[in-house]
């Protein structure tokens, strides 16, 4: 394919400035990296299957519109009956892939035994690829409900969103507020915002409506999308610090962790992360929290996420003022991955909450 020259100059330009989660330049980051202290030490992850467990089941699930969301789920390792479903949904630019620790550790649980449902944004991991008008969080609150009607239509839920995640979980209770203290007994908020999002923090300069990179990025996606792609793979060397950086709070952690980003990164493609920055920009949710007031909430953060930095976790303990916090020194927005046993711990003491909080309220129906 011959290229008009004019034409490289500008996706060469453009395509620096979105490498990986295209939400900084990544040519500022490129020009501060160094190389990492300790990178070349053993990795205690080498051998753990990031991103390869087995579920029990897999089925895919219709939205609304019609686009496949692929969905699996985990049943609890020791084959006893789940008290609970929990239901984990990834952020922006991710995979279901994320939550392997969650998965692993929470399956082999017995107090509580839980049921995992883990399913891919519309246009993330496996699922299918949305028209752009679709990519909103109002669309993303009704994928979750399709999702928790065909997959767990009954029986006590909890959930847990990271990032755009959480922000879907908001966009389900702006919707379906009479699900939160009935069905949803419980509900995990990590590195998430209720709103304010391009005000604060380091997507700011990306989201903004007056940037007209993330603009051009899409148009030039759309029109010549191999073009984008072939440039995006070009710069794969500059993925490994950037997405150390801008992911994680602590510069030594794991290259396998990196790696995973990495990979799920990759498969997202970037049509589709353009499409979604607009409903970022715009997401307000502060209202829809008067929904999780009916239920136990657990809110953490990393207090060095570079991407929802920790004061929107603040803002969500103002207005939750009953949630459990988790502030986790020096750990950044991947904080799931990079100190995920004390995000799994938190989830753990949560679902024995959700549960004693179910007896009593069997036995107040009784």
């Amino acid at each position: 394919m011959k290229l008009d020259a004019k034409l490289i100059g500008i996706v060469g330009g453009v395509a620096g400035a979105v490498v990986a989660t295209g939400l900084t330049v990544a040519g500022v980051i490129w020009s501060q990296r160094r190389r990492v202290a300790g990178e070349a030490e053993q990795d205690p992850y080498a051998d753990e299957p990031l991103g390869r467990l087995k579920p029990s089941r897999t089925r895919t699930v219709a939205a609304d519109d019609g686009v496949p969301l692929s969905v699996e789920e985990v049943d609890p390792d020791d084959g006893g009956r789940p008290e609970l479903t929990v239901i984990l949904v990834h952020g922006f630019a991710l995979s279901r892939k994320c939550w392997h620790f969650q998965r692993r550790d929470l399956a082999a649980s017995t107090d509580p035994r839980v049921k995992l449902v883990l399913y891919d944004q519309r246009g993330h991991g496996k699922s299918g690829k949305p028209s752009a008008e679709s990519c909103t969080i109002d669309q993303l609150g009704r994928d979750l409900d399709t999702v928790i009607r065909s997959v767990a239509p009954d029986g006590p839920l909890v959930l847990v969103g990271h990032s755009m995640g959480g922000m879907t979980i908001m966009a389900l209770a702006d919707q379906h507020p009479e699900l939160f203290g009935d069905r949803v007994r419980g509900v995990a908020l990590i590195g998430t915002s209720a709103g304010e999002v391009a005000r604060r923090g380091l997507p700011r300069p990306m989201l903004s409506r007056y940037n007209p990179v993330p603009r051009t990025v899409g148009e030039i996606a759309a029109w010549q999308p191999e073009v984008v792609e072939w440039v995006r793979q070009a710069s794969n060397g500059l993925a490994g610090p950037v997405v150390r950086r801008l992911a994680f709070g602590d510069s030594s952690v794991p290259a396998s962790l990196v790696r995973l980003m990495i990979r799920m990164l990759k498969v997202t493609p970037l049509t589709v992360l353009t499409s979604f920055l607009p409903t970022l920009t715009s997401h307000d949710r502060y209202a829809a929290l008067t929904a999780l007031h009916h239920c136990e909430v657990s809110l953490i953060g990393g207090d060095h996420d570079h991407i929802t930095p920790y004061e929107h976790t603040e803002r969500l303990i103002a207005e939750l003022p009953d949630a459990t916090v988790t502030r986790v020194v020096g750990a950044g927005h991947m904080v799931m991955l990079e100190r995920h046993d004390v995000v799994t711990t938190e989830l753990e003491e949560l679902l024995r909450r959700c549960v004693k909080n179910s007896q009593g309220l069997r036995r107040w129906r009784s």
